[in-house]
């Protein structure tokens, strides 16, 4: 099966992608961790030599209390800290489901093939891709997939939803790279789907790709 491609990124700066988010999309953002150059290096501004997402994870505790879905608020926080991180909190306009990226381009073509709806597909440096439905998908993907026949945790198949986020593009994560968009927000995508719509394709992809691993390592 052949991957979907992934479409030409367009270089923004943080500021303008966050308060885009917030006003066309009504997607509510928070700033997170940034990079600092140390040394020679660059490091998460938490200060912690081991941080396991370096310039993109919340900044305290209550980082969820601090999103807000304005976008003259979002441009006020990202003037005071323009290298912050954006996050995007799960459980509110969107939830999200996050697979491997090689079981997620195969998702990806088959969907398009089926002409499946489509929400926004990001594309992480730690090669995951996250597919936006409408909430409360974190909550019944875990038993949906089951009735597919296969363990979601088995199968790297993991759901995000309310109290958790994911990382927006353009957001870098320490040397790997940046977030991408494997499908961009656009009008057409406006809507999202449930994750009933998706949960098929990309329990199969995750099984699939699961058994190629297995295999590999036998």
């Amino acid at each position: 099966m052949e991957a979907a491609p992934v479409p030409q990124q367009r270089a923004e700066p943080l500021l303008d992608a966050a308060v885009r988010y917030a006003d066309e999309r009504n997607w509510d953002v928070c700033p997170g961790t940034w990079l600092e150059p140390a040394d020679g290096v660059e490091r998460c501004s938490c200060g912690e030599g081991r941080c396991a997402a370096p310039g993109a994870h919340p900044t305290q505790a209550d980082w969820a209390g601090l999103a807000t879905g304005s976008g003259a608020a979002a441009r006020r926080m990202w003037e005071r800290q323009p290298r912050a991180s954006i996050l995007l909190p799960t459980g509110r306009t969107f939830d999200a489901i996050d697979v491997p990226e090689s079981a997620g381009f195969l998702a990806l073509a088959r969907m398009e093939r089926l002409s499946l709806p489509l929400g926004p597909v990001t594309r992480a440096p730690d090669r995951r891709m996250q597919f936006f439905v409408l909430p409360g998908a974190a909550a019944k993907a875990d038993a949906l997939v089951q009735r597919l026949g296969w363990s979601a945790p088995a199968i790297g198949l993991r759901s995000c939803g309310e109290g958790q986020y994911v990382t927006a593009p353009p957001t870098r994560v320490g040397g790997s790279g940046s977030v991408q968009w494997a499908r961009r927000p656009t009008t057409a995508n406006r809507w999202l789907p449930e994750v009933e719509e998706l949960i098929s394709p990309l329990a199969y992809a995750c099984g699939r790709e699961a058994a190629d691993a297995r295999t590999r390592r036998t």
